[in-house]
Formats: structure tokens, C-alpha cells, sequence
């Protein structure tokens, strides 16, 4: 059986398999970027601000990245580190951009209790930047499917 039909079968009995959570100290090549909240508050929009530093989320379809279909980098708003390669973007359906893969070691992750069911929160190695959540239903080659606040992210063009 197939690592996607058994979390089908087990997603149909109500139970979920957890990514392994990783720390900010698993990324010791990248320096941290701390500021303080008024700080932040200056480098950010109001919106920016509620999802990077109070892990909030923006309304699916809000995002214009949903139709970013350019070569390019996807990075942090908050702090510029590169996230994501545009070659591992794809349309999960679901309203946010979304990838397969990140880049190795730009980002952390952590267990999410927010919606009771234990989800796996990913953020930004850097500036701690919360981006989204992480789930085991992408496509091939990863499985994954990185769901990301379009507006927690900047494109930049190759």
C-alpha cells in the first residue's frame, strides 16, 4: 500500500499521522532575525503582521501569488529568506499557494492545536514568521502540500 492510500485509509477513520516537528535550533546556518513587535509593526502591514507574528490566516482566494506562474523565488515578508522555488508550486485547489517542497533548512515547524486536531504550523527559519501549515496530501515526488498565506510571502522573479 502506498504511503497516500494509507493516509486516505487512516484520514477516513479520523485519525492523521503527524510530520516530525522540527525546532528553530535545527537551522544553525541561518542567523535569526528578532525584532521587537513595534518593530515589526513598522516593517509589516497590519495584515502582514497578524499572520507572520500572530500566526493568523488570510482568506482562501485572497492571494494574487495564486496566479503567479513566473520563474522566480518565493520568500519571507518578513525578513527575505527564500522559501520556496517556483518549480514546487502547484494548484492544490484549496485557495492558498501552495508547494511541494521548501527550501532545505529555510523553515521550522511545529505541532498546531489551534483546531483542536493537532496540525503541523511551519515558519520561517530567519524571523520565525509563521507561513502556514503542512499536510501529507500533496503530490509526488514529496506527498507534501505546504499551504501558505500569500500574503506571509513576496515573489521575486528569476
Amino acid at each position: 500500500m502506498r504511503r497516500r492510500e494509507v493516509l486516505t485509509a487512516l484520514g477516513g477513520l479520523g485519525l492523521t499521522l503527524l510530520l516530525p516537528v522540527r525546532t528553530m535550533a535545527s537551522h544553525g546556518s541561518i542567523e535569526k532575525l528578532e525584532l521587537s513587535a513595534d518593530e515589526w509593526r513598522e516593517r509589516l502591514t497590519e495584515a502582514q503582521f497578524r499572520i507572520l507574528r500572530k500566526e493568523g490566516t488570510e482568506p482562501a482566494g485572497s492571494s494574487d501569488l495564486l496566479d503567479e506562474k513566473r520563474e522566480g523565488t518565493y520568500v519571507c515578508a518578513g525578513c527575505g529568506l527564500a522559501l520556496f522555488d517556483s518549480s514546487t508550486k502547484f494548484d492544490s485547489g484549496t485557495g492558498w499557494p501552495s508547494f511541494y517542497d521548501a527550501i532545505d533548512g529555510h523553515i521550522g515547524t511545529k505541532r498546531d492545536f489551534k483546531l483542536i486536531l493537532p496540525r503541523t504550523e511551519y515558519h520561517c527559519a530567519r524571523c520565525g514568521g509563521h507561513q502556514g501549515h503542512v499536510f501529507e496530501d500533496g503530490p509526488e515526488p514529496t506527498g507534501l502540500r505546504y499551504c501558505n498565506n500569500g500574503l506571509a510571502l513576496k515573489f521575486e522573479p528569476a
